[in-house]
C-alpha cells in the first residue's frame, strides 16, 4: 500500500513543490495539505495519513502546537510527524522531539533526502538531519546537571534490549544494529518494538531523548 502523506506549510509553493515531488513516487500518495496549523490538525485527524510534513513556523497555530495536538490524539495506526524548518538551530527542535515528532528535516535538503525521510518515518524510525542531531546532543548535555533520575521502567529492559536502546540512541539504523550485534534485522525490529512498548515511547526519536536525558548514553 502507498504511504499517505499530508503537507502543512504556509507557503503555497512549498506545498505544491513537495506535493508534486512526493506524488511522483510510486509508493507515496499525497492526500492533502494545509496553509496553517489549525487547518492541519483538523484535516489530519480526519484523513489520518501515515506521515505529516509539518512546517515549524505557521500562522494561527505553529507546527509544534499542531504536532502536539495530533500526537496527543493517539491515533491508530499512529500518524508520524516530520517537522520541516529552514533553520537547523530552531528553538522548537528539542521540544518537538519530546512531544513525539519523528524527526526534523531542513527544507533545503536534497529531494532524494526528503523522499527517503518520508519512507523512514513511515516505517516507524526516527530521522534527524546531522546538524539537528548535533544540536540535540549539545542541548541534552547542557541539561545533564538537572537530568531526571533513571525511570524505574528502564529496569524492565533485558540486557539485550538495553544494548539495542543504546545503539538506537547513537543513531544506528536497524540494519547497522543487526550488523553490530550479529543478529537478523527482524530480531532487531522485535527488540526495538519491545523497548518502545516497555518504556511507553511513541518512536525512536523519543527513545533517543530518553536515553540521553537519563544517562543511558552520554555524548562522545
Amino acid at each position: 500500500m502507498a504511504i499517505t502523506v499530508f503537507i502543512a506549510d504556509d507557503q503555497a509553493m512549498v506545498r505544491q513543490g513537495f506535493g508534486a515531488l512526493l506524488a511522483a513516487q510510486p509508493d507515496i500518495s499525497v492526500v492533502g495539505d494545509a496553509p496553517n496549523g489549525k487547518v492541519a490538525v483538523d484535516e489530519v485527524l480526519r484523513l489520518r495519513p501515515d506521515v505529516v510534513l509539518m512546517d515549524v513556523r505557521m500562522p494561527e497555530l505553529n507546527g509544534l502546537e499542531a504536532a502536539q495536538r495530533i500526537l496527543s490524539a493517539s491515533l491508530q495506526p499512529p500518524v508520524r510527524v516530520l517537522m520541516l524548518t529552514t533553520f537547523d538551530i530552531d528553538d522548537y527542535v528539542y521540544e518537538a522531539l519530546r512531544v513525539g515528532a519523528s524527526g526534523f528535516m531542513l527544507k533545503d535538503a536534497p529531494a532524494e533526502e526528503l523522499i527517503r525521510a518520508v519512507r523512514v518515518v513511515a516505517d516507524g524510525q526516527a530521522l534527524l538531519a546531522p546538524s539537528v542531531t548535533r544540536r540535540l546532543i549539545a542541548d541534552v548535555t547542557s541539561r545533564r546537571a538537572a537530568r531526571r533520575p533513571e525511570p524505574a521502567r528502564l529496569a524492565t529492559l533485558t540486557p539485550r534490549e538495553r544494548e539495542v536502546l543504546e545503539l538506537v540512541a547513537r543513531g544506528l539504523s536497524n540494519t547497522e544494529i543487526a550488523e553490530t550485534l550479529f543478529v537478523a534485522e527482524q530480531t532487531v525490529k522485535t527488540h526495538v518494538g519491545k523497548v518502545l512498548g516497555k518504556l511507553n515511547l511513541r518512536d525512536r526519536a523519543q527513545a533517543v531523548v530518553l536515553a540521553y536525558e537519563t544517562g543511558v548514553v552520554v555524548p562522545g
